[in-house]
């Protein structure tokens, strides 16, 4: 997982008309947790977003008509990404990798915190905007692969990917280092692309408060 932006109150005006658009998006967000405290705490390694803020990403304009999501997901954020997945201007159809993760050692089963039993597997969703259409039918779900450094996933998903899509334009939101092949966004590394992030809620306020500016120099207050 690589680290995000922060959110700014920032207005962009862009023209969509001109941006690069893509038939794989690839997503690792940065998920935001309750728990704050002990090992293993996201905080701990990187800055985090809300649901709110990843929604108000305008990943569904830099989606080409027929495009698939690929969006990594912990257990406890399972219904977020679910959300997070239609907020984007996407269709979830199914999983498309659980990584199995394994000590970097001895190669056993790795084994991490839980609130309920010791988790180890992560989930990668999948989602599809129009009709794209997979190339290869050899393409397995499973990884198990040896943990990385903090949140850091398989190489093994990017190539996965471009087995079963082909070598369409793609690109990596919250990249922390770019592959041949892909665009990347993320803030550890040199965007290809620029994605603006509006909160609409932000935008909200702002009409509001006009609203309410007019209706008192009106008298009408």
């Amino acid at each position: 997982m690589a680290f995000a932006f922060k959110v700014n109150v920032i207005f962009y005006f862009t023209d969509w008309r001109t941006i690069m658009k893509y038939n794989i998006i690839y997503a690792d967000p940065p998920w935001q947790y309750k728990r704050k405290k002990g090992q293993g705490v996201a905080e701990n390694h990187y800055p985090t977003m809300s649901i709110e803020d990843l929604c108000n990403l305008q990943v569904d304009k830099i989606a080409e008509k027929h495009c698939i999501l690929f969006l990594w997901v912990t257990f406890p954020q399972l219904e977020n990404g679910l959300h997070l997945i239609k907020a984007w201007g996407f269709v979830y159809k199914t999983v498309a990798f659980v990584w199995v993760k394994l000590n970097r050692k001895s190669k056993t089963p790795f084994w991490g915190l839980g609130n309920w039993t010791r988790s180890n597997s992560e989930i990668c969703l999948l989602g599809t905007k129009g009709h794209p259409k997979r190339i290869s039918k050899r393409v397995h779900q499973l990884i198990c692969t040896p943990i990385q450094e903090h949140s850091k996933k398989p190489e093994q998903a990017r190539e996965k990917i471009i087995e079963l899509m082909g070598n369409l334009p793609r690109i990596e939101l919250f990249a922390r280092e770019k592959e041949d092949g892909w665009d990347v966004w993320g803030n550890e590394i040199k965007n290809s692309i620029e994605l603006p992030e509006i909160a609409e809620s932000i935008n909200k306020s702002r009409q509001d408060g006009q609203a309410a500016c007019e209706a008192k120099a009106a008298g009408t207050d």
